[in-house]
């Protein structure tokens, strides 16, 4: 079943403990990622969409897809008017299947946590779902996020619920807050990254303003 694969794979992710080894977990998951997420009724993706839209007005960009994985958020975006959208992704293989969608006017190779290759205040606005989570993308990473984003542009992000308070988001948040770099605009409560399964997978978005 799609389901216990997927349930394989998202625990090899989860237990992945150096980046080398994160790359590899989704290296051996890009050809059946997208069939299998579906499989668990996976959100995030899609529903990130809305949250753009309600901050970035049509027409305007660059926009970033930080994390992007195999590119599902770059064709509902595309759909929804954005046309220019770059993505970011520590994986080769699904950065492949992200160019193969048509959606994303350029794709790179790059760690979240590590310096990102534009140069400050380059994107409208960055967007970034099920990256925040589980042995991946560290909050320190929001730094330099945060530097590639415009004044006056948008920071639209999901955190998972078990990372929150031990990868020390809040932390960060208060940091960059403090720093004049962003202020808040908007976070959801709390709510199931996966419509079928995992009930128990719950996420946050957020929504900061850069300064």
């Amino acid at each position: 079943m799609n389901v216990d694969k997927a349930n394989a794979a998202l625990e090899s992710v989860y237990t992945a403990d150096t980046p080398e080894g994160l790359a590899k977990a989704y290296a051996d998951w890009a050809a059946t990622y997208d069939s299998e997420t579906a499989s668990l009724g996976y959100l995030l993706p899609f529903l990130i969409s809305a949250w753009v839209a309600r901050h970035v007005p049509v027409g305007d960009g660059p926009l970033l897809d930080a994390g992007c994985g195999t590119g599902l958020s770059g064709p509902s975006l595309k759909a929804l008017g954005y046309t220019d959208i770059a993505g970011l992704d520590l994986s080769d293989d699904m950065l492949k299947i992200a160019g193969s969608r048509n959606a994303y006017s350029e794709l790179k190779k790059a760690m979240l946590g590590g310096p990102l290759p534009w140069p400050d205040g380059h994107f409208r606005a960055f967007f970034s779902t099920g990256v925040f989570t589980i042995s991946h993308a560290p909050a320190s990473g929001l730094h330099e996020l945060v530097r590639i984003t415009r004044k006056g542009g948008h920071a639209i992000f999901t955190v998972r619920d078990q990372v929150f308070e031990s990868g020390g988001f809040q932390a960060v948040f208060d940091e960059l807050e403090r720093a004049g770099k962003w202020r808040p605009v908007e976070q959801s409560s709390w709510f199931r990254c996966y419509a079928i399964a995992e009930p128990d997978a719950l996420v946050k978005t957020f929504v900061f303003e850069v300064v």
